[in-house]
Order: C-alpha cells, then structure tokens, then sequence
C-alpha cells in the first residue's frame, strides 16, 4: 500500500508490542526533521484474561491512528529468546497491533530490535536507557523515565524515519558507498588483465 503523503512529509506510528506493556510513540516528518506528536503505553497486565488483552491492543491501535492519521506503523519484531511461550505471546501482540493497521489500510514494517538500537544510538546492543536518552537528544522531547516501553515504540518510528531518510538521500543522486560487481572476463587473457595480484610470480 502507498503513503497518501509524500515521502517528504509524514507521520509515522512505532509500536513495541508485548502482552504486560505495549509502547507506542508518533513521530512527524519533514524532509530531515522530525518531532514527536505523542508516546505513551498501554499497561495490561490488569488484565487476566489473554484474548481481552490482543482485544486491547487492536483497540488501541486504532484508536491512535484514528486520532493522529500516520501514514505507516513501524513495529519492533519478537525477540527470539529461549522462552517459546513468551515469543509466542509477543508474536501474537505483535500480530494484532499489524491487523490493527491493516484494517486502516497502513504500510507496515518490521524491524528487529537490533536494528532498532543501531539506528537510534549506533550500538545494536544499547541498553533502554541509552535508547531512551539518544532520542531524547535528536527529538527533544520531555520523557517519564518510568515509560521505557514508550521510548522503545518511538524508536521504532524514528529508526524507520532514519531508514526512509536514507533512501531519499540515494534517490537525490548522493554517492551510494556500495561497491560495483566485477564484470565477468570472457577469456583468461582478459581474466589476467582485470587480476593481475591473483597471479603468483615465479623468481
């Protein structure tokens, strides 16, 4: 599905899915800037019953895109740990917050969570704080310390802004750090030419 928006300006919802605590976080871009429109969490575990808690989510879910209008949701995929019944239940939040946006016809994409880290503080295995603490330097914006979650939902918008940013920038024509494949020789004369340190000398 495409934006309704240019890639210029957007809005982007990033949610960190989990059936005790799901962070969300907003984040409003244009062209290099972007600025927060809101985080928070939603706390479930008052909630004993597993299927009211995925109810939760979905509502809550679209209760914020109804009400902030993002053009994508960004969602921090499960972390695969050694605990199954934990992944399951995280893959099931994570999967009821994606049909949440679905249903309002969003673009969703998924990032690992070291992927995250990388993209907010250049450490794949930061630590929330040092997450929470990055943000709060490149958006400034005024933070609860005790909503780590909420960070975590804002860094998966902002790592997709970061993601997105980049792209552009190739599009503009920027030089791209990717290195070009060889072209294949088509004959050994050729092969030598094109390799000549692969050749060992003889004294």
């Amino acid at each position: 599905m495409i934006s309704n928006k240019t890639l210029k300006e957007r809005i982007i919802l990033g949610i960190d899915p989990g059936t005790t605590v799901m962070g969300y976080g907003i984040i409003h871009t244009t062209g290099k800037q972007a600025e927060v429109l809101t985080l928070g969490v939603l706390k479930l575990d008052k909630y004993a019953d597993y299927a009211l808690k995925l109810k939760k989510i979905f509502e809550r879910t679209v209760g914020l895109i109804d009400e902030f209008h993002p053009d994508e949701l960004a969602i921090e995929a499960p972390f695969f740990g050694k605990n199954v019944q934990s992944m399951l239940k995280l893959g099931r939040a994570q999967g009821v917050a994606i049909a949440a946006a679905m249903s309002r016809e969003l673009m969703v994409v998924e990032y690992a969570p070291k992927k995250i880290k990388l993209a907010v503080t250049g450490n794949g295995n930061a630590s929330k704080e040092q997450v929470a603490e990055m943000l709060q330097k490149q958006l400034k914006f005024d933070f609860d310390k005790q909503y780590y979650d909420a960070t975590d939902g804002l860094a998966a918008a902002y790592c997709h802004f970061t993601q997105n940013h980049a792209i552009q920038m190739l599009d503009k024509g920027k030089p791209n750090t990717k290195i070009p494949a060889k072209k294949k020789a088509s004959s050994w004369e050729a092969f030598v030419n094109q390799n000549p340190d692969k050749l060992k000398k003889k004294i």
